[in-house]
């Protein structure tokens, strides 16, 4: 099958970008999409010119790097799918793909689709540490936890901080991300004792790497390739809100 692109190409952070239309004309329905720009980069190689900028680690849908635009949606038209994990079946013979970076000011472009996304990380970090003693795994299994409790902590745990949720958000917004590194560990005694330390100090970085606020649009949740659900943007807010009053 042949595959037409336009690729956002953009040599460095402070340069002007571009869309540059290339041709693969030896796709097939078995590549991955990360295959196809590996095959359309051997392209370029060969004729001399610059291959294209990705970000791409596991390409099993675990580590959420390889996050791009593809024909205008996060990650691609495959509901809860990540780049890596979308398969050239979902595109036909002769279609005109646009692949580009994540659109937010708080994840500025390095090179071509590269975004710089270590805002995520400080919002991490800001939420600090668990001090509950655990010990190994067989002791933190003796600590009584509900089963709907683990299981919806599970849930925000399978977020991979891939950004599409900002890139998504018509207010580029992280608040799907935060809420779910928020509410895994609100919803499990571990971590009671930070608690309200934690959600002020996350929710605060948040505010600060220039992230917009949640209105409520949802398409974080429809492109997310976990499935996150917007619940936890609820949970967040009531966890802030207590932990203000609180202190």
């Amino acid at each position: 099958m042949t595959i037409y692109l336009r690729v956002w190409r953009q040599p460095g952070p402070g340069a002007k970008g571009k869309l540059v239309d290339y041709v693969v004309p030896d796709a097939n329905d078995h590549m991955s999409f990360l295959e196809l720009l590996d095959v359309l980069n051997e392209q370029l190689i060969r004729k001399g010119e610059v291959p294209i900028e990705f970000d791409n680690d596991c390409r099993e849908g675990i580590c959420g790097s390889c996050g791009i635009m593809v024909a205008g949606t996060a990650h691609g038209p495959m509901q809860r799918t990540a780049v890596c994990q979308l398969h050239m079946r979902s595109f036909s013979d002769g279609d005109t793909i646009i692949v580009e970076p994540w659109r937010a000011d708080a994840f500025p472009i390095v090179k071509d689709l590269v975004v710089d996304r270590s805002a995520f990380d400080r919002i991490i970090e800001a939420g600090g540490y668990v001090s509950t003693t655990t010990g190994g795994a067989p002791d933190a299994n003796t600590i009584p936890v509900r089963k709907a409790d683990a299981d919806e902590a599970m849930d925000y745990a399978a977020c991979i901080g891939c950004g599409a949720c900002v890139a998504a958000c018509p207010n580029a917004s992280a608040s799907l991300f935060t809420a779910a590194k928020i509410a895994h560990l609100a919803l499990l005694p571990q971590g009671a004792p930070e608690a309200s330390r934690r959600v002020v100090d996350m929710v605060n970085q948040m505010a600060s790497e220039g992230f917009g606020d949640c209105s409520n649009h949802a398409e974080c949740e429809a492109v997310c390739p976990k499935g996150i659900s917007v619940d936890g943007i609820a949970l967040m807010r009531r966890e802030y809100v207590k932990a203000v009053l609180r202190s």
